[in-house]
């Protein structure tokens, strides 16, 4: 890279200095919670069936006049999604007025 180059060179996998460190670290904190709640969830149903069409006490129970497996799936994870998003610049905000790189 020529001289200035490296000013804007980013790498999720090598990040570099203390931002991009931190930001990446925040990335993956919110990847591991939103793929847990997610996949993990889809995991958990298939350990807990009761016979081979996927029944089971978390098919049969029901939250907010659903079952709860799809309000889980479909409405739950949309939530948290939208909470990790906000969550997210909440900390990149802080990150940025901690290091002085915050907008003016």
């Amino acid at each position: 890279m020529a001289n200035g180059d490296d000013k804007y060179y980013i790498n999720f996998f090598s990040p570099r200095g203390e931002f991009q460190k931190t930001e990446v670290k925040y990335i993956w904190i919110m990847l591991i919670i939103w793929a847990s709640g997610t996949f993990g969830f889809q995991i958990l149903l298939r350990l807990v069936q009761d016979n081979a069409v996927g029944e089971s006490f978390l098919t049969r129970m029901r939250f907010l006049g659903f079952p709860f497996h799809y309000w889980w799936t479909g409405q739950f994870m949309i939530i948290v999604y939208i909470l990790l998003c906000i969550w997210f610049n909440v900390l990149i905000d802080g990150l940025e007025d901690r290091l002085g790189k915050a907008d003016i």
